[in-house]
């Protein structure tokens, strides 16, 4: 039976998978990898962050609250349903704290991040490329403190700013932003950072 993976494990791999892809077609350059909300974390666990197992557990067990995943409603119900509070689970989740990195990217762009809680401090201590980071000031689904302040806090390589006092976490997707210029100002910001560090 194939082993079912935690979904922090199988965003890492669906990275390298893509990848793998696209180096069958044609020879890949330095890669470049840009992530937002959970897909921040994606980002950065290509490039070496790793989520705490036992964080996972105390999440799946009640002990700490999963936080908000947008795009992803309902994420602790789908967990527990598929990870009962036995042995087989609790291995499972240990899964999750693999290393994921892939030695292909050389540079991580991340948007309002989120799990920034989930990971462990070595891991991001441990990431050596070149990582710059956006965040809203009022976002409440990735706050600052709880979601993103560990990137860039613990990984050596890594800067960041606020993209705006006011900035909320949909005002990156939204139909009507509060700020209808962010989302445009950060890509820019992450073209060029790109630009620096790929090229």
């Amino acid at each position: 039976m194939k082993p079912v993976r935690p979904r922090t494990e199988a965003r890492g791999r669906t990275g390298t998978f893509a990848l793998d892809a696209l180096a069958r077609e044609r020879p890949l350059g330095p890669v470049g990898i840009a992530g937002f909300s959970l897909g921040g974390y994606t980002a950065a666990a290509l490039a070496g962050a790793r989520v705490d197992p036992g964080i996972l557990w105390a999440v799946l067990t009640g002990e700490v609250p999963l936080p908000e995943i947008p795009e992803f409603p309902g994420a602790l119900e789908a967990l527990r349903a598929k990870y009962p509070l036995d042995e087989s689970s609790r291995r499972a989740l240990d899964a999750a704290g693999a290393d994921l990195s892939d030695h292909r990217v050389r540079a991580v762009f991340q948007v309002a991040p989120g799990a920034g809680g989930l990971v462990t401090p070595e891991s991001l201590a441990g990431v050596r490329v070149p990582v710059d980071i956006r965040w809203g000031g009022a976002d409440t689904i990735a706050p600052y403190e709880a979601d993103t302040r560990p990137y860039p806090e613990r990984i050596p390589t890594a800067s960041g700013r606020s993209a705006g006092p006011d900035v909320r976490h949909d005002d990156f997707f939204a139909p009507e932003p509060a700020d209808p210029e962010v989302r445009f100002r950060v890509g820019g910001e992450a073209a060029s950072f790109f630009r620096r560090h790929l090229t």
